[in-house]
């Protein structure tokens, strides 16, 4: 039977101005503000997915893109209010938007807050000046302080810092320092992860200096260790939250879970019948392309059953505690027999143990991860 809780990413595309490392679905927006018409084409998207979700219900909410603060607070009032009326949302459903210090302006969060917003991830990645300029951010480190500010005043507690190490001519003590500075903020959850050169990126055709591999896991490590003092339990790769404030969308995303995707970019992964047919969406990248459809918008395929387990392990294995039989049986319509031999041999080599009703990597399988994941490809 599929469970019928589902959550929903909705991309907001644009960004004031592209950043050299981000490789995500992000445009550079050339007007004041976005265009309202992109909620009519985010209702119009959704009432094409709602025909396959008959019976389900929106348990969480993330709106990412691109930098979606640049929409103006009735813009998300206006949309979660055609997505109550359109699909059921669980009493404590979790609404995340992602928000970047330098366009928040001056009690916005509340409105934000009336919208229905009820948790918020800003993206600090420094409180360096200079690291700042370099990772060509818009905002200052005084610009992550009073969005802080800003979220308290609008009893937005349950926020979220990003915080990027391993920066160009980063030292073990600037990390510290950002670290220890995020921290003293008192988010309730802290994204902490490193600075990587993706493919069709500036820094990628233009790579700048990083610290060198021993040195980034020095800085890493230093890292937990501080986050561990202030309360933050790490439960996967770039994630530490206090104790119940875990990122549900995400941790539905690592175990498997089924979500709706809408918006430019956006992608979807959506159960029928286990395990034979699991469907992936795809919507076209270009906001202009995506608005302007009618009809079906964007692509689908079912996942061959041969590529469910790697799937599956793609991103449980992410996680600090693994994954419980149960979850893989239930996501999956498999038995665990399908995967037996494979995790026999990850376990002869030291990279998965057992835990109680279920498997995770081990310290050794963490920092040897994309090699774990990769023994599960069909």
């Amino acid at each position: 039977m599929i469970d019928a809780s589902l959550a929903l990413y909705v991309h907001m595309p644009w960004c004031v101005r592209k950043c050299p490392y981000c490789d995500f679905n992000s445009h550079q927006l050339k007007s004041a503000k976005p265009d309202a018409a992109y909620i009519d084409a985010l209702i119009r998207d959704f009432d094409i997915e709602a025909q396959r979700l008959e019976g389900r219900r929106i348990d969480t909410v993330f709106f990412g893109g691109g930098t979606p603060s640049l929409f103006q607070p009735e813009e998300f009032a206006r949309l979660l209010a055609a997505l109550r009326q359109r699909i059921s949302f669980a009493q404590d459903v979790e609404i995340t938007l992602e928000a970047n210090p330098g366009t928040i302006e001056r009690g916005r969060f509340s409105g934000y807050a009336d919208a229905g917003i009820n948790r918020v991830s800003l993206g600090a990645q420094s409180f360096d000046a200079d690291a700042l300029k370099v990772l060509g951010r818009i905002h200052t480190a005084d610009d992550t302080h009073r969005a802080v500010e800003e979220l308290r005043a609008a009893r937005l507690g349950n926020f979220n810092l990003d915080l990027m190490f391993a920066l160009p001519g980063q030292t073990p003590e600037q990390a510290r320092s950002d670290v220890s500075t995020a921290c003293a903020l008192g988010p309730a959850h802290i994204s902490y992860y490193q600075l990587t050169l993706e493919p069709g990126t500036v820094f990628h055709s233009r790579p700048p200096v990083l610290p060198d591999e021993d040195l980034a896991w020095q800085i890493q490590t230093a890292g937990q260790k501080l986050l561990a003092e202030h309360g933050y339990r790490q439960y996967e790769v770039s994630a530490y939250a206090r104790d119940g404030a875990r990122c549900r969308h995400n941790l539905n995303y690592w175990l498997f879970g089924d979500y709706v995707g809408v918006g430019a970019g956006a992608h979807g992964k959506i159960s029928f019948e286990l395990p034979q047919r699991i469907l992936r969406t795809t919507k076209p990248k270009q906001p202009r392309e995506y608005s302007s459809a009618h009809g079906a918008i964007g692509e689908s395929a079912y996942i061959a059953a041969a590529d469910i387990p790697f799937e599956f392990m793609l991103n449980a294995l992410r996680l600090n505690e693994g994954f419980q039989q149960a979850c893989y049986q239930e996501r999956t319509g498999l038995a665990l027999d399908s995967v037996a031999e494979t995790i026999a041999r990850a376990q002869a080599r030291g990279l998965m143990e057992q835990n109680a009703g279920g498997w995770q990597a081990t310290e050794l399988g963490r920092r040897f991860l994309n090699d774990l994941q990769a023994s599960f490809l069909s």
